[in-house]
């Protein structure tokens, strides 16, 4: 679109303005025209960042709970600091991160009705031996996306708490857990199983403004 602005001196003629202003202004208004796929593709790109950053804060700060107050105190940790280390890293990318399982411990990481479906898909893989990618869907009338992508059992460590509750954690630790989460459905875990998944809800707009 040509933008043309006029300068007024009194009652006197009017004058065009310098070329310099006249294209800065036709740049800052320009608009630019993105496609749906650019946009999902970045959000995918985004997502998986920040659910990388919120693994490794979340996994860093655990590590750091247990060598200094033992499984059993990190169970605290759990209770305590989880939800706020996730709010924050929600907070600084303006978005809403959060851990969502079927089989949960803390029963805010239950998955809501848009969760719900995409969690039962990685489940279903998971009985039948089929890798998960992470996924994409368009929620709230397509204005904000939700990323997903399968959390699975890594390290043995993961077992002090979420393992076979007579052989793999310990009884003064078993005793915490089920003190503090007396509905636990999070035991009897192993290696390389499906835990839940890390659901990041972007709002469009937020993804716009990053291209």
């Amino acid at each position: 679109m040509l933008l043309v602005l006029v300068v007024s001196q009194g009652c006197g003629p009017q004058e065009r303005i310098s070329k310099e202003v006249f294209d800065a202004v036709n740049k800052n208004m320009e608009v630019k025209k993105l496609s749906e796929s650019e946009i999902i593709q970045e959000a995918m790109i985004w997502g998986d960042s920040i659910s990388r950053e919120a693994q490794k804060q979340f996994i860093s700060n655990l590590q750091k709970a247990i060598e200094e107050k033992g499984v059993t105190g990190a169970i605290g940790f759990c209770n305590v600091e989880a939800l706020p280390i996730l709010k924050a890293v929600s907070e600084r990318h303006k978005v809403t991160i959060r851990r969502a399982s079927n089989r949960y411990r803390n029963p805010a990481n239950q998955p809501d009705s848009d969760e719900a479906k995409i969690l039962d898909a990685y489940e279903y893989n998971a009985e039948n031996g089929i890798k998960s990618d992470p996924n994409i869907q368009k929620i709230q009338g397509g204005e904000v996306y939700l990323y997903t992508k399968a959390i699975i059992i890594q390290e043995g460590f993961c077992l002090s708490c979420h393992g076979d509750p007579e052989k793999e954690i310990d009884a003064k630790t078993l005793s915490e857990i089920n003190a503090l989460y007396p509905g636990d459905k999070a035991k009897g875990y192993k290696v390389g199983d499906l835990r839940g998944m890390w659901s990041i809800k972007i709002p469009k707009k937020e993804v716009v403004d990053r291209l």
